[in-house]
């Protein structure tokens, strides 16, 4: 009987050990690039496609995103040569497991070094509001990067609107659609959570978001316990078309609440939109 619980506790422990190992190496690794192309109602005709790179939940923070592997990170995307490039909100995590907490200086200057030739933009995410929402625009706005509030920017052939944080309660979609009005060219929306694209008309053609992480922690055959979305699953993870719409949302680059993923992934979309 000794011998068999022995067996048993052995097991256990091999078993955890290789679930950290396994769970490091999801949470640090490379970010995989994730491709697709969207055709954007209102974008120029005649007009050549562009690439857009899309990243959220980037959560700078110790011990799993200190400020060199974000810079590695920025080091690939400029490999991927996009046109823009396209945050989709919690540039940092203050969780309490954090190992070390960045400031906002820290945190936003090697994103200043993306190179793209039409810019870089963020929509806030909860994170983001939590920590120091003022201190890290300032650092955004010293280092270029546009900033959407519910409000929108027309950059080249693309009118993007971003609608602030809906987990914290300061989206404003309307408002956003509004701004939108007056600005030419292929219409997206870019936010932190995907649960504003029931309230996105139909004249937008596409969504990009983060926030849920693919789950984080996710089960080894597919699907996750959890989301953070109001609507399960729905919006969960990767590309969906409803309504002749597409929502895009990424796992995003690091971690919240534990620094640990579990075979989830960190994401890059490059995102081909051009005409329809």
């Amino acid at each position: 009987m000794v011998q068999h619980w022995k067996a048993i506790a052995t097991f256990m422990l091999v078993l955890a050990i290789a679930l950290g190992a396994k769970g490091w190496h999801d949470t640090t690794r490379n970010p995989e690039v994730l491709r697709a192309r969207v055709a954007l109602a209102g974008y120029p005709a005649g007009t050549p496609p562009i690439t857009a790179a899309l990243i959220s939940d980037i959560h700078v923070a110790g011990p799993d995103m200190p400020l060199e592997r974000l810079q590695r990170i920025v080091e690939q995307i400029n490999a991927l040569r996009p046109d823009i490039v396209l945050i989709a909100g919690d540039l940092v995590s203050e969780k309490s497991t954090a190992t070390h907490v960045y400031t906002p200086q820290e945190i936003v200057a090697p994103l200043g070094n993306l190179t793209a030739p039409l810019g870089v933009v963020v929509a806030p995410g909860n994170h983001d509001h939590w920590f120091d929402w003022p201190g890290l625009r300032r650092e955004l706005d010293l280092h270029g990067i546009r900033v959407l509030q519910n409000s929108a920017v027309q950059v080249g052939p693309l009118a993007i609107g971003g609608v602030d944080d809906p987990y914290t309660r300061r989206d404003a979609m309307p408002a956003t659609i509004e701004a939108m009005r007056g600005l030419a060219g292929g219409r997206l929306v870019l936010t932190h959570s995907p649960d504003v694209f029931p309230q996105m008309p139909d004249d937008v053609s596409l969504l990009l978001a983060g926030h849920t992480h693919c789950g984080q922690i996710a089960y080894p055959w597919g699907g996750a316990p959890a989301h953070l979305s109001r609507y399960g699953d729905r919006f969960g993870c990767g590309r969906t078309v409803e309504r002749g719409q597409t929502v895009i949302v990424g796992a995003g680059l690091g971690t919240s609440l534990i620094p640990l993923r579990l075979f989830t992934h960190p994401e890059i979309w490059l995102i081909e939109l051009g005409p329809r």
